[in-house]
């Protein structure tokens, strides 16, 4: 089933609702008892009381009034989760090594932006880029604290997708060397478009992710990469804190097709299985970046390794120049 908050129109309130083969469907009235103050608590109410409402739902995913997808405006399916968990790294990205510990900062629940929205730069001038990090998310449900590996599934209630975006300074270094604060402005969390449930993702750990920039092909991945896979990250994280309902675990970024996010330009991503996201980038201050994307050592992008090529050659021509005494 795939949950989401729409609007029929700008000024039209937020509702919940059903992603269906037919449309959108609205369940505003078969979940009224559990609704909450905002749209967010509204969906936490949804996964807290999934399995009572699971009938109704269904019910209404099959026979209920739909509208044409292209007729509402969709919305984040948490438009201010709880906490939004993030991995550092955790993808191998072809490197022969010992799996890193897990690891994970916290970003701001206030970043967090839907489909069609529109990223937006800071007008800050000391990062030197900021770069896109399409990434699976994890929707817990809870109170969920030390779950084992064994039992992960018990705190979860389904996947989104997220992107990641970050504020960088050279290389891969965050902004402020280790700060978090530079994946945390307003608008660095693009998330949606719904809400898949668990019982429709088979193995998290086997989905395939691309994101493209202006139509360019940029991540092109799949999670069965991830060093700490996903019931590893649920363990690992509710040994710390006690996970809610509603919270995220963004699984972190297979970092081969890394870029850069400038002025006007389009970014969508997609897991088939969860659905397909669009937004706008907009910069006030329209600074421009080399349109390439980030070389790993052992990446197999074909842009990068393209341009690895070309360095590599470049290097060799110097190299056979000195030699010369040219």
């Amino acid at each position: 089933m795939k949950l989401c908050l729409f609007q029929t129109s700008a000024k039209a309130p937020v509702q919940p609702g059903l992603i269906t083969e037919r449309g959108v469907v609205s369940i505003a009235n078969a979940v009224k008892k559990v609704a909450g103050h905002t749209p967010t608590e509204t969906m936490i109410g949804i996964i807290d009381n999934y399995a009572k409402l699971k009938p109704a739902l269904t019910k209404l995913a099959k026979s209920g009034k739909a509208m044409p997808l292209a007729k509402v405006r969709l919305r984040a399916p948490l438009m201010r989760p709880g906490k939004m968990i993030c991995c550092i790294g955790n993808y191998w990205e072809h490197q022969e090594r010992e799996a890193r510990a897990p690891n994970m900062f916290l970003k701001s629940p206030d970043c967090v932006i839907g489909p069609g929205d529109t990223i937006t730069l800071p007008e800050f001038t000391e990062p030197v880029v900021f770069h896109h990090e399409a990434e699976l998310a994890i929707v817990l449900k809870g109170p969920s604290k030390k779950v084992s590996e064994k039992n992960w599934r018990k705190a979860v209630f389904g996947y989104t997708m997220m992107i990641d975006v970050s504020a960088r300074g050279e290389g891969r270094f965050t902004w402020k060397r280790g700060s978090w604060m530079g994946k945390s402005f307003d608008t660095f969390g693009p998330l949606g478009p719904c809400i898949v449930t668990a019982d429709e993702i088979k193995d998290p750990n086997n989905l395939h992710l691309q994101f493209w920039n202006n139509d360019q092909l940029r991540h092109d991945y799949n999670t069965d990469d991830m060093e700490n896979r996903v019931p590893k990250l649920i363990e690992w994280a509710s040994t710390i804190m006690t996970l809610n309902s509603g919270d995220l675990i963004a699984c972190g970024t297979n970092h081969e097709g890394l870029g850069p996010l400038q002025d006007g330009e389009k970014v969508t991503i997609e897991i088939k299985e969860i659905g397909r996201m669009t937004l706008k980038v907009k910069d006030p201050l329209k600074r421009k970046w080399e349109r390439g994307i980030y070389m790993g050592p052992n990446s197999t992008n074909p842009e990068a390794v393209r341009k690895a090529r070309e360095e590599a050659q470049r290097t060799q021509d110097v190299k056979a120049g000195l030699a010369a005494g040219l």
